[in-house]
């Protein structure tokens, strides 16, 4: 971890050649400055470790967007890394004011005969990044929207959010994937609690098109974990989505599990297309994508209404649950996301946090409706960890820059 005036920033190692890097902001409505230290930090840290980005998300208002984006073009030339790789900027509001919140990375380097990074592009514009490791192909598309480009200018929500699923299958074919591939979806919706029904709505029908989505109980489990939360993006779209997905050959195909938990009923049972979680476990580390997580019960209804501590601990303690079933606990937790629907609930969340040992979380916390009104607060999280190792937790390195 390294302290600023301005923020800090966490690195964790996932196995060889693999980080996750979070960069929160602190307290601090000077954007440019903000987002000047943050990618320098970010920067110097991908040089020494000789990495690639492969995955970039930007939480903070939109209106400090451009002078975001200048500050990190102007840190990333300053240490010779391209700055055309894709992105994905969301307004995850800070917790006060207006200004940056954070970033959150995922980078690569190509340590091993084999590997490999690329970037992929649509219609000329770069749109995602793939990598290879052990074996492995990994892709991640980034800000991928469902704004009609043609005459009609259709804008209805729902229309956004199926040209956003048939878009993403178009992109995959091209790399010689399909849907079925995706292990974890990010969905930024505006205005979420105006349309999240219609928005549910349209991913089911296509994830039936696809045929992974599930028809009872007993069928097997293949929908991607996901996140579904409030966020605008600077282009206003109703819908953006980032995902991941994955392919290898049979002798390299790493161990992918969709999870269920026994504490929450399966989102799909009450209209919400996704896993509680998706396990990915290759030759030298496991992963888990948790899943957008709130106080909903195992029937599916909202729990502990206006009670932020009981809904924060009951989120807290059903991610523990999802998570010991792949041997991993919330300290392996390498790079999270707090939603709060209300600013004046993160001493609520920090008290929490400190009291069950998560005081220096790798985490960014930004306000945004979640996908209820009664629901004050979600997490979704990305979990490293080795199963066949203690928890020593010596893949999580304090660095200073």
């Amino acid at each position: 971890m390294s302290s600023t005036q301005t923020g800090r920033l966490h690195v964790t190692e996932a196995g060889d050649g693999q980080a996750f890097l979070v960069a929160a902001a602190q307290h601090n409505t000077n954007a440019p400055l903000v987002a000047a230290e943050t990618y320098a930090q970010l920067g110097e840290t991908l040089n020494k470790r000789g990495m690639a980005i492969v995955q970039e998300r930007i939480f903070g208002s939109v209106s400090v967007t451009q002078e975001v984006m200048a500050a990190r073009k102007r840190a990333f030339q300053e240490r010779n890394i391209p700055t055309d790789t894709p992105l994905t900027y969301i307004e995850g509001r800070p917790l006060r004011g207006t200004g940056l919140a954070g970033v959150i990375v995922r980078a690569v380097a190509s340590t091993k005969p084999g590997d490999d990074v690329w970037t992929i592009t649509d219609e000329g514009q770069p749109c995602g990044r793939g990598w290879r490791r052990n074996g492995t192909t990994f892709i991640i598309l980034q800000n991928i929207q469902g704004i009609d480009k043609g005459p009609s200018r259709i804008e209805a929500p729902s229309m956004q959010a199926t040209r956003v699923i048939e878009c993403a299958e178009e992109i995959l074919d091209k790399q010689g994937l399909t849907y079925r591939d995706v292990v974890r979806t990010w969905f930024y919706l505006a205005d979420i609690l105006k349309w999240y029904d219609e928005f549910n709505e349209a991913r089911n029908t296509k994830y039936r098109d696809y045929g992974i989505m599930p028809e009872s109980m007993s069928d097997s489990l293949s929908l991607p974990a996901s996140t579904g939360i409030e966020g605008i993006s600077p282009e206003r779209a109703a819908c953006t989505m980032d995902l991941v997905a994955t392919a290898s050959n049979i002798e390299n195909r790493p161990a992918v599990d969709h999870l269920r938990n026994e504490s929450q009923r399966d989102a799909y049972c009450y209209g919400a297309a996704f896993s509680r979680g998706t396990f990915i476990r290759e030759k030298d580390v496991s992963l888990i994508e948790v899943s957008g997580t709130a106080a909903i019960g195992p029937t599916g209804l909202s729990l502990f209404k206006n009670d932020i501590r009981a809904q924060i601990e009951y989120t807290l303690v059903t991610i523990e649950k999802l998570i010991a079933q792949r041997g991993a606990r919330l300290e392996d937790i390498c790079a999270g996301t707090v939603f709060l629907k209300h600013p004046e609930h993160e001493a609520a969340y920090r008290e929490i946090a400190e009291e069950r040992g998560l005081d220096d979380f790798p985490c960014l916390c930004v306000v945004a409706d979640i996908c209820r009104e009664e629901l004050l607060f979600e997490i979704d999280a990305e979990v490293a960890f080795d199963r066949f190792q203690s928890h020593s937790h010596a893949n999580r390195q304090a660095i200073k820059i």
